[in-house]
């Protein structure tokens, strides 16, 4: 059953009350037996007791927790006890104001003894060895300071009465004021945790209690038993009901603020007050030795310990000084600095060329890896990372003393040319060291570089305009060199950078359109299957060729939601000739598929939706990828073998013109090999004297026959006259495409095509 907890509050402040009314009526009348005054502390102690217990019963406790009220209980039970004999004793009236009998202060002492190791056990939750030392340090003040007040005003005058007090009842003080100084400095340094940091300093107030008994003894001898017997006491059962009650209410709240910093300050200006006593009083002797010796003693030995405290403090505070330094430093470093390459950053760049045109002319270089994509696509990205860090190497080594390097942003470079004149040298050593494989991994890279120069006061960002201008003209001529910006650059580049910006609204707006172009049966003429491709029509610029806006689409990342839309759509449409014509009408229809669509994790995802939602079977779909989108690791492997798995056909675009054509066939599930274009190109020239005639035929001999021995299907692409037809055939070709065999139209048109097919007998175009 759960109790009020606040009744036995309650009670005990009636007890408390009622022993202070007690004593007012008994000291102004003198009426009543002074027993009375007695028996309102174990009263008291016992409902702390109960308090305590039903604390423990009714509320979740961490076993450090309740180790601490287990010992509060025990030491309550103990001093009812105890005062349960002095009350037993003081029932005899005597001359003399009753004493605490042996077994009462047996039990008296065990009771705080308790109480003195439940507060000692409390855990901080320092962890530091920093903060260990330096804590109980200020601990150490605080006891001797606080002891020094309680000697000088309480036990002191004790010793030295006129009439010598029982050994028992100097034990029971003695206690009471260790309690008092050793609780004072523990709990000023609990900032919370299993036990409630209020409840414990409450707990800890009881050795002020006790305390203030032994100064009125100390200051009344005799005379002042009754009133600590009757005042002061009973506040002892009162703080501990409360502590419970407390603890109640505050189980798991977290700390919430720091442990006292001033304490050892307080403590230097305390122990002054005994110290001004004994030299200004008249200086008490016990045992042969001045007081004041004992007095000045300990406040040399607290002002020692805090000018050591303060010098600890000193050294830390330098240290903390010195980290908070050295981090704003590594702070100012990072925020200007690149984390990989180690080179200045885009703002620090910036500051320096704000800096460089304020004062006059300046030069900047701008440096941009070509096809960085494809070593992080191929080799991933550390050894991406490796290249970046060891091209850095390379602009540092060209730029020497004439310029200052600086990492923009992926792959892009600048160089802020700080020697006039020097701006070409700087590029052409650029161009000079890598011609060489650089980085760990040796590998054969390329850069475009732009050059631009402006006048003091031309804003920062129009001079970086013009050099990407250049960079980008740079690209455009082929790569690998660089360019100095001349007026009219900046017009292509402007121009690309909307067509870019143009992508992500032409998605949105829906001004995007398929397209296909038939795959002809070359023996007699029929459609049998499709290929997808992507047209754009500008609401401004009209038809965008796929030349400008793929390119654009691929630096971009919007590839990847263009290719998701198209492999959709053309999965949405070949189900829906399937269904009008049947399943002979059409055997594949194939969408083009990037290395960015390759490399996307939800690529997989993408291809298994496309075929649910439209209801086109996993064998009529046929991706089409380049050599080099597949020569790009084991994650482009892995995505296209869990491809083949669904059901999914493979075909190689564009084969024969990469570098590695024939290994790829037995690692990469194809189903299907289309040749490229160039090899169809002239084919039908039957010239001996012709080595190059000879090539292509021998190379498109070669495919097919190689595709037949691997079980391939064979495409031949770019067909564009009966005669290659005819020479295809003869090479073993019976599949192709091209503008003779029918150019790409709109689904609509495509439509009438595959009706007029059903209606008559095809012939070839």
């Amino acid at each position: 059953m759960t109790t009020r907890p606040w009744r036995h509050a309650v009670v005990t402040g009636t007890l408390v009350l009622l022993s202070a009314l007690w004593f007012v009526l008994w000291a102004t009348t003198g009426l009543g037996p002074i027993a009375v005054g007695y028996v309102f502390m174990p009263l008291a102690t016992g409902v702390a007791a109960l308090s305590v217990r039903a604390l423990r019963r009714e509320t979740s406790l961490t076993p450090v927790g309740l180790r601490f009220w287990r010992a509060i209980e025990v030491g309550c039970l103990l001093g009812t006890i105890g005062f349960a004999l002095l009350a037993w004793t003081a029932r005899t009236p005597t001359p003399d104001m009753p004493s605490m009998p042996t077994a009462g202060a047996m039990f008296t002492c065990a009771g705080l003894l308790a109480a003195i190791w439940a507060v000692a056990r409390v855990p901080l939750g320092v962890t530091s060895r920093r903060e260990r030392v330096r804590q109980w340090l200020d601990r150490t003040i605080a006891f001797l300071g606080c002891f020094a007040v309680l000697w000088h005003f309480g036990l002191f005058p004790l010793l030295t009465a006129d009439v010598p007090w029982k050994p028992t009842t100097l034990i029971i003080m003695m206690l009471s004021f260790a309690f008092a100084a050793g609780a004072i400095t523990k709990v000023s340094y609990i900032v919370g945790g299993p036990v409630d940091r209020i409840a414990v300093r409450m707990v800890a107030s009881v050795g002020l209690a006790t305390g203030g008994v032994a100064l009125l003894h100390g200051k009344y001898g005799y005379d002042g038993i009754l009133p600590g017997q009757a005042l002061c006491l009973p506040l002892v059962p009162l703080l501990v009901t409360v502590a419970a009650y407390r603890q109640r209410n505050a189980a798991g709240r977290p700390p919430t603020r720091r442990g006292n910093v001033w304490l050892p300050y307080l403590t230097v200006l305390a122990v002054e007050v005994p110290l001004a006593d004994v030299i200004f009083g008249t200086p008490a002797v016990h045992g042969g030795v001045p007081e004041i010796r004992l007095v000045a003693g300990a406040a040399a030995t607290v002002t020692m310990l805090v000018l050591l405290r303060q010098y600890l403090v000193n050294r830390e505070n330098a240290r903390l000084l010195r980290e908070r330094g050295a981090s704003e430093s590594r702070l100012r470093y990072e925020a200007t600095h690149d984390a990989l390459t180690g080179l200045g950053n885009r703002v620090l760049f910036r500051e320096r060329l704000d800096t460089a045109l304020a004062a006059g002319a300046a030069t900047v270089l701008l440096v941009d890896l070509d096809d960085f994509n494809t070593v992080n696509d191929s080799l991933g990205h550390d050894v991406g990372d490796e290249l970046l860090i060891a091209f850095a190497g390379v602009l540092r080594a060209a730029a020497g003393a004439n310029g200052v390097p600086a990492r923009l942003a992926g792959d892009e470079f600048a160089v802020l040319v700080t020697t006039p004149g020097r701006d070409e040298a700087v590029a052409e050593r650029i161009m000079t060291e890598i011609a060489t494989p650089i980085g760990a991994h040796r590998l054969l890279v390329h850069a475009s570089a732009g050059i631009a120069s402006a006048p003091a006061g031309t804003p920062a960002s129009h001079l970086l305009r013009s050099a990407d201008a250049a960079m980008y003209t740079a690209k455009q001529r082929g790569k690998a060199n660089w360019v100095r910006f001349a007026a009219g650059m900046e017009k292509p580049a402007q121009a690309h950078a909307q067509l870019g910006g143009d992508l992500r609204r032409a998605l949105d707006a829906g001004e995007f359109k398929l397209v296909y172009q038939p795959i002809v049966d070359l023996r007699t003429g029929r459609v049998t299957g499709v290929e997808a491709l992507a047209r754009w029509i500008h609401p401004e610029r009209g038809m965008v060729s796929p030349a400008d806006f793929i390119p654009a689409a691929e630096r971009s990342g919007l590839i990847v939601p263009l290719g998701r839309w198209v492999l959709r759509e053309t999965c949405r449409q070949a189900a829906a000739w399937l269904e009008r014509f049947g399943p002979e009408a059409l055997e594949k229809a194939a969408p083009n598929v990037s290395i960015r669509q390759l490399h996307d994790p939800d690529f997989v995802a993408d291809v298994r939706a496309a075929l649910a939602d439209s209801g086109l079977p996993p064998n009529r779909l046929v991706l089409e990828l380049t050599e080099s989108a597949v020569l790009r690791g084991h994650q482009v492997l892995r995505v296209l073998h869990e491809l083949h798995e669904m059901g999914v056909r493979l075909a190689l675009d564009d084969f024969g013109t990469g570098e590695s054509s024939l290994s790829l066939l037995r690692a990469f599930p194809a189903a299907v090999v289309k040749l490229d274009k160039s090899f169809v190109d002239n084919i039908e020239l039957d010239e001996p004297d012709s080595a190059a005639a000879g090539a292509r035929q021998a190379v498109a001999r070669a495919v097919v026959q190689l595709a037949d021995a691997l079980g391939l299907a064979t495409v031949a692409e770019g067909i564009e006259n009966q005669e290659q037809v005819e020479r295809l055939l003869k090479l073993g070709y019976t599949v192709g495409q091209g503008y003779h065999l029918g150019r790409p139209v709109s689904s609509e048109e495509f439509t009438a095509r595959l009706l007029d097919q059903r209606q008559r007998v095809p012939l070839v175009a």
